[in-house]
């Protein structure tokens, strides 16, 4: 099976000095400081874009989508990938195409366990993934940041300074990237027993604390922990618990007949999707045997998207949790030239494979009709394989400044590895002019976001918009 056309792009076969000339050109073309610009459009609708995405989603979970979003700006933030996608549009592009996360905010990156059982730190949410100008990216991480800072109460001197290092983070590590070979570059990777004791150190004694938590959480964080809380055994069966709406059991979701016809398209589903694996997990997937599925609300601004998550059981009860989540079009795609994806889920493992440094055994996609006739794609992964996320309303304005950093420096390695890291190298330059420009982006972006909240809350209340809050 062919996946899309991800890029690389023609240009990375060009000798050095000529992909350097093409960044130089681009910085030309258009100027770092340029890239500060916010400008409002007069035709912003926020609220419609939010609506225009939940008319393809669950009725009954997009409200409980919208009072997420309707929690805290950084919240909103989280669940607006397409309002900001759609602003992005609107400002000035580099033209140096890189695969995007798409979805790059502070929560969308974190730890997680390879394939090999060591930690890494990386992005780890690809649902947006898609090829695009590469400061898109940037922006979006450093925005988050001034929005989860001033939601934190942190000073505008505070907020100035920690998207500047963000920024300064992703061009420095950018630039070292533009200097190794490609399996170097291939290779790069964070592993935070060692980045996040360093960040550790430098923090004050509570935050040491939460740092420890997190790498030890993490560590232990797999298809049993996560059976231990999801499940229960009734008359020696392992099923998943019911919490609705987050967690409901299929057989609770659908009539008796549609969960029966379920079930069975589900077991040939699983067949295909092992289909996509590599041969030698395949073997490991046929080890276990299919018991149940549950569907599970997952995120903020993946609500409302059809999540599942697949009981499978070996030898004595050795539990594998799967989830499989619905892939719709990137946000991005409306706004850049890019591939035609024939399966969407296909669109996110290729993505996630390209910018990840190691990715989970189990990722794979699925496609094919749902009780209602439509076709859906899914791409599958571990619910839990040592993920862990950092909490960023717990952090101290110096512990937020170091993991900006952190995740800065993960991003660049991922657009180091789908784009042309050499021109996206000399477009930066070694001066802090990107710096300053995108540290005042984000800090515009971030008075824009508390506002579109604002927006979201009057619409809740005129009743325009429903919303369930506290789930």
């Amino acid at each position: 099976m062919t996946g899309p056309d991800f890029p690389t792009d023609n240009a990375v076969y060009l000798d050095t000095p000529a992909r350097r000339a093409r960044g130089e050109e681009a910085r030309r073309s258009v100027p770092l400081e340029s890239l500060a610009a916010c400008d409002s459009a007069p035709d912003r609708a926020p609220i419609d874009l939010l609506l225009k995405q939940a008319a393809t989603r669950v009725p009954q979970l997009v409200p409980v989508r919208h009072g997420r979003m309707a929690g805290s700006p950084f919240a909103f933030y989280r669940g607006a990938a397409l309002v900001m996608a759609d602003d992005l549009s609107r400002t000035p592009s580099s033209g140096l195409i890189t695969q995007l996360c798409g979805d790059a905010h502070l929560s969308n990156f974190g730890i997680f366990a390879t394939p090999e059982r060591k930690l890494a730190f990386d992005i780890n949410d690809f649902d947006e993934t898609y090829p695009g100008p590469f400061e898109w990216d940037v922006k979006r991480l450093a925005a988050s940041l001034a929005v989860a800072a001033r939601d934190n109460e942190f000073t505008s001197r505070e907020r100035r300074r920690m998207t500047k290092e963000c920024a300064s983070e992703y061009r420095e590590a950018m630039l070292e990237q533009a200097e190794q070979g490609n399996l170097a570059v291939w290779y790069s990777h964070i592993e935070p027993t060692t980045e996040m004791v360093e960040l550790r150190d430098e923090l004050d004694s509570s935050m040491k604390k939460r740092v420890r938590k997190l790498l030890g959480k993490s560590a232990h964080n797999d298809s049993v922990q996560a059976a231990g809380k999801l499940t229960t055994v009734v008359d020696g069966r392992r099923t998943f618990i019911s919490r609705p709406p987050l967690i409901v059991p299929i057989e609770d979701v659908f009539a008796d007949a549609d969960a029966t016809q379920l079930y069975g398209e589900l077991r040939r589903r699983i067949i295909e999707y092992a289909a996509t694996l590599q041969s030698d997990r395949r073997t490991l997937l046929g080890q276990f045997e299919f018991v149940q599925a549950a569907r599970k609300v997952v995120g903020v601004g993946s609500v409302g998207t059809r999540a599942w998550i697949v009981l499978m059981r070996g030898a004595d009860d050795d539990p594998l949790i799967l989830q499989a989540k619905e892939a719709q079009k990137s946000v991005l795609a409306d706004y850049v030239d890019g591939p035609v994806c024939e399966n969407e889920g296909e669109r996110v493992v290729h993505g996630q494979r390209l910018m990840q440094a190691a990715s989970d055994i189990f990722l794979g996609w699925q496609q094919g009709p749902g009780v209602d006739g439509v076709r859906r794609d899914f791409y599958v992964r571990q619910l839990r394989d040592g993920k862990g996320s950092a909490v960023v309303d717990a952090m101290t304005p110096t512990g937020m400044t170091l993991y900006g950093r952190l995740c800065a420096r993960a991003l660049a390695y991922g657009h180091a590895r789908g784009g042309d890291r050499t021109a996206i190298a000399a477009y930066l330059g070694s001066g802090t002019e990107f710096d300053d420009a995108i540290a005042e982006f984000a800090e515009a972006y971030a008075k824009r976001n508390v506002r579109d909240h604002q927006t979201l809350l009057a619409a809740i209340d005129s009743g325009r918009i429903e919303a369930r809050t506290g789930l």
